[in-house]
């Protein structure tokens, strides 16, 4: 182990007895929101300190099975535990690198997603229809709640945009690579010669901010307009001014909902998304300062980039980013993305595990 990382996992032992301390003082629960980070903290440290006291020991053993193997009668029962002790040591080791990696706060929130119809016309609106059912069968697949905020319908069915809040823990971990331009390629249902068009969509995710003033919009900053909505919904529809539009002057960045049944209810969710929107502005602005030679291959969430293709007639889908191709289409569009999502995440860790390896 390189003598940082054994450092680093020193400290935190040595931090851990220090909480230890404070939480055993009875006058701690005074201050309830400090009780509350020691807590916490505690709960992310304590594993890795088990794990560290694990290695220690792995460590222990092995000088012991190295010291027996000395005498020549335990030789050959020496190296057997000297052998799979170091096997135990490389693996703590590895997981005790994992366990150091800098967790993102963002991975336990609930999200957005926003998916919009690019190039391709109505095959367009109705491939962001398929990834928005597909999100929607993984998130039931995890039991985690689906709702749509807003919706504008494709001519030919689809949507030409969709914004759905998925609620459930973990959920932003799991699907915070997403971000970026997705291509189809298939021969579409109005296709009489069966020729395979291209067409696009992009999807956005972004963490939901937290309501303990994570994200301080100024209302001074966000003009507020009212309309009638348009669209499927009923007589209601079109006697109100149910609509709402927030415009945030400083970024630009503009939410419409009008899919609530209320001016309330639309407002509500708009300022949700506006939240949303300007905490990802400032994330993504934040990660483009901090870009090094070391740049991650599926971290940048660029909007632009193209992602990943679907090949119908060849059943594959193919991520770019990390030139992965899985041949089981069907099983993908329906919300079984377990194999690809997990690609994405190990890529992620092993890119993290090296700049870890070159800090060290």
């Amino acid at each position: 182990m390189k003598p940082s990382i054994a450092t680093k996992l020193a400290a935190l032992d040595t931090r851990l007895k220090e909480i230890d301390a404070r939480l055993a003082d009875p006058d701690v629960t005074n201050d309830l929101e400090n009780y509350r980070k020691l807590s916490q903290e505690r709960a992310e440290i304590e594993p890795v300190v088990q794990s560290f006291g694990e290695y220690r020991k792995a460590e222990g053993d092995v000088a012991a099975a190295e010291e027996m193997a000395r005498d020549p009668s335990m030789r050959e029962f020496a190296d057997e535990e000297v052998k799979s002790g170091k096997a135990r040591v490389e693996q703590l080791e590895a997981e005790l690198q994992a366990m150091l990696l800098p967790r993102d706060p963002n991975d336990e929130k609930n999200l957005f997603i926003e998916i919009r119809a690019g190039t391709g016309g109505d095959e367009s609106a109705l491939f962001a229809g398929d990834l928005f059912r597909m999100y929607s069968r993984y998130a039931e697949r995890n039991r985690w709640q689906v709702e749509v905020m807003s919706a504008s319908d494709g001519d030919a069915g689809g949507f030409k945009e969709v914004i759905v809040r998925i609620v459930g823990r973990g959920a932003y971990s799991r699907l915070k690579f997403e971000s970026g331009g997705h291509r189809v390629q298939r021969v579409p249902a109005t296709e009489t010669q069966g020729r395979i068009h291209t067409s696009a969509a992009t999807v956005a995710v972004m963490p939901e901010a937290d309501d303990t003033g994570e994200i301080v919009v100024n209302p001074a900053d966000v003009r507020v307009d009212t309309y009638r909505a348009s669209g499927a919904g009923g007589q209601h529809v079109n006697k109100t001014d149910s609509a709402v539009r927030l415009t945030h002057l400083p970024t630009g960045i503009v939410v419409e909902c009008q899919d609530g049944r209320s001016q309330h209810k639309n407002k509500e969710q708009a300022w949700r998304i506006l939240s949303a929107r300007i905490k990802d502005k400032q994330e993504r602005e934040q990660h483009a300062k901090e870009a090094s030679e070391r740049k991650s291959l599926i971290g940048t969430g660029d909007r632009s980039d193209r992602i990943r293709t679907y090949n119908f007639p060849q059943g594959r889908v193919t991520d770019h980013r990390i030139n992965l191709t899985l041949h089981q289409i069907e099983k993908i569009m329906d919300g079984d993305m377990g194999d690809l999502l997990d690609a994405l995440a190990a890529e992620h860790q092993a890119d993290q595990l090296a700049s870890l390896s070159d800090a060290a």
